[in-house]
């Protein structure tokens, strides 16, 4: 466990003596779109989790989660910030690898959160192709036009698969997502019909094709191995191989996921002249050197490489 004690207070909760956990690590790495930072030295961010609104804020060896309950923390927030695993070890494997001792050093304060995963299934749809800034500015249309209000501040939290259901392809158009409107509307009744089919198959027995459409289900694919559960998330529209590890690997526990792009691969040149090679097997050298831990291994690449503004195009 990475913190010592968790402390109840009046507008929220106090984590005491934690370890490897830097808010800005943590939220501008690539895994997460719906945190702001609220000063210059990302020690304190505002985000939208399992809606509702939350500060984190560091201060010294504590971390201090602003409106948020012991009942929140227990019921998904120890999730969501993977607080049920300890890093200390983990890195010191990690480091045992020369080219990524220095990248552990310098992202020490990186956890991989879990997070929602029909969430980060359209968040991750919306990314194919699109920078970060296009990204949030997507979710939080979607999540204005189609979620819940939240706060008096304008914050909505994110559709529910059945809320974005209501969405009409033309609708997701004229929000500014792009040819990604398809991708989410299909999706998204992926999503809806499997819900539906895992409670019909209470009832009665489902057909072949029912079958495979009630797989789809969310909750049950993190049950899958690693390979199952990747090859199934493939079944989605608009998603692929990069997608598919994303979402395996920021909602769904599955921390052998190595997702892999273009800059991704170069990257790989670069640490490790894995040179000349598909996406596919980028992805395979990956998951054949890291393991279990190529999900962390890959989110520490990542950072440190920008960190050093170290040239890879």
């Amino acid at each position: 466990m990475d913190y010592k004690a968790l402390i109840e207070e009046k507008d929220g909760l106090r984590l005491t003596g934690v370890k490897n956990f830097h808010p800005r690590h943590v939220f501008e790495c690539g895994q997460a779109f719906r945190w702001d930072r609220l000063d210059d030295d990302g020690e304190h961010y505002r985000g939208i989790v399992a809606g509702k609104v939350l500060e984190v804020k560091r201060e010294g060896e504590d971390l201090f989660l602003r409106h948020a309950t012991r009942e929140d923390f227990d019921q998904g927030l120890r999730r969501y910030f993977d607080f049920g695993r300890a890093y200390t070890p983990l890195k010191k494997r990690l480091a045992q690898d020369p080219c990524l001792k220095e990248a552990v050093k310098e992202g020490w304060g990186i956890r991989i959160l879990q997070q929602d995963p029909f969430e980060t299934l359209i968040s991750f749809i919306l990314s194919s192709n699109n920078g970060i800034p296009k990204i949030r500015q997507g979710i939080r249309a979607i999540s204005a036009r189609y979620g819940r209000l939240i706060s008096g501040e304008g914050d909505y939290a994110f559709p529910t698969p059945e809320e974005l259901s209501r969405a009409t392809m033309e609708e997701l158009y004229g929000l500014g997502v792009g040819y990604r409107a398809k991708y989410i509307h299909g999706a998204t009744a992926q999503v809806c019909e499997a819900q539906r089919l895992k409670k019909e198959s209470q009832k009665r027995s489902l057909t072949a094709e029912e079958e495979e459409a009630a797989a789809l289900d969310l909750e049950e694919l993190e049950k899958l191995s690693t390979e199952e559960c990747y090859e199934r998330l493939q079944k989605f529209v608009g998603v692929g191989p990069k997608v598919a590890d994303c979402v395996m690997l920021f909602s769904l526990g599955k921390t052998g996921a190595f997702p892999v792009d273009v800059w991704m691969k170069k990257a790989m040149d670069y640490f490790y002249q894995v040179e000349g090679k598909s996406l596919p097997r980028i992805r395979e050298a990956g998951q054949e050197r890291f393991g279990t831990l190529a999900g962390f291994a890959q989110q520490y690449l990542f950072f440190y490489a920008r960190e050093k503004k170290i040239r890879i195009e």
